[in-house]
């Protein structure tokens, strides 16, 4: 199993924290650093104030030499599919083919009327979603010097150079990486099946777990998909320490009750940590995003790398 580092910059963030994070990823050995696409705190004044997702992975693109990047997840409703694919392209290519895109519907209500961001209704969120999965993917795998055109309800392309191509082309679509993810019974798994590399579930317990990855095992095969070619994943908050003292100490730092830590995330000893990646892996997990919300506390990094990653990578997705 790998294990890759999420942040919630929106909680407050300094580019500088964000690269701290990022270079101490990387030298201890995660899978790559993830950030979180949103524009409010929730909870909390979020000083300094947003960043912008796309802006600071362009910077650590630069800042950063191997460890991969992406989002988890970009908002459809934050911007249109053509400077999306011109601008993920480009990430790509600054990061030497590093770049990741999980992208969403988007959920979140109050940060769109607090920065002036039309708020759909949810169908036609996910209308607009499943247009940009299309178009994005599409100006992704044209080749060059062919044409891209889309006609859609919400979305249209016309006669598109559909340049620059990004570093990446072997994801399932062409291009970097697509990663989907969430709960929903029907169209999430429909359009994982036809857009994503990667399915994710964030914060969820192991029953939904089992549920929503067959739901989308299922819609693989109902568009003669292999679903061997999807990988899975889950995300978790993290609460990691040597004793109870240190786990409560990190509680603490983030607001909350270990105990509710250790139920609803990844939280406890190494070992605890441990037993409960070995219970997602027999689910089919082969990812795990650690939610880290201190963004100070590097020392909890350093302690994942050295008590949990070796035992994890040895645990084996099951079905």
């Amino acid at each position: 199993m790998e294990l890759r580092v999420f942040t919630e910059p929106q909680q407050g963030a300094t580019y500088d924290d964000l690269l701290a994070v990022a270079l101490t990823a990387e030298e201890l050995g995660f899978g790559a650093f993830f950030r979180s696409d949103h524009y409010l705190a929730m909870g909390g004044d979020g000083l300094p104030g947003p960043s912008d997702a796309w802006i600071t992975l362009a910077g650590l693109a630069r800042d950063t030499t191997t460890i991969r990047l992406g989002t988890m997840m970009t908002s459809a409703t934050f911007r249109h599919p053509g400077p999306l694919a011109i601008g993920v392209a480009n990430v790509d290519r600054m990061s030497g083919g590093r770049v990741e895109l999980g992208i969403g519907a988007g959920w979140f209500e109050a940060e769109h009327t607090a920065y002036g961001i039309p708020f759909p209704s949810t169908g036609e969120r996910f209308d607009r979603f499943e247009e940009q999965l299309e178009i994005i993917t599409g100006l992704w795998s044209t080749p060059v010097g062919e044409r891209f055109g889309f006609e859609g309800e919400h979305h249209r392309v016309a006669d598109s150079p559909a340049l620059p191509k990004p570093e990446q082309a072997d994801g399932h679509r062409g291009g970097p990486p697509v990663l989907i993810g969430g709960v929903g019974k029907k169209r999430t798994p429909a359009l994982a099946a036809r857009y994503a590399d990667e399915f994710n579930l964030p914060f969820v317990d192991e029953a939904t777990t089992e549920a929503q990855f067959a739901r989308v095992r299922r819609a693989c095969e109902e568009v003669d998909r292999d679903p061997a070619t999807m990988r899975w994943s889950n995300a978790l908050v993290l609460c990691v320490g040597e004793d109870e003292a240190e786990i409560e100490r990190r509680a603490d730092a983030i607001g909350r009750e270990k105990a509710e830590l250790r139920e609803n995330g990844l939280a406890g000893t190494p070992e605890e940590v441990l037993d409960k990646l070995g219970r997602y892996a027999a689910l089919g997990a082969e990812r795990v995003y650690l939610q880290v919300l201190d963004l100070s506390d590097l020392d909890h990094l350093r302690l994942v790398a050295r008590e949990v990653m070796p035992q994890a990578g040895d645990l084996q997705a099951g079905r």
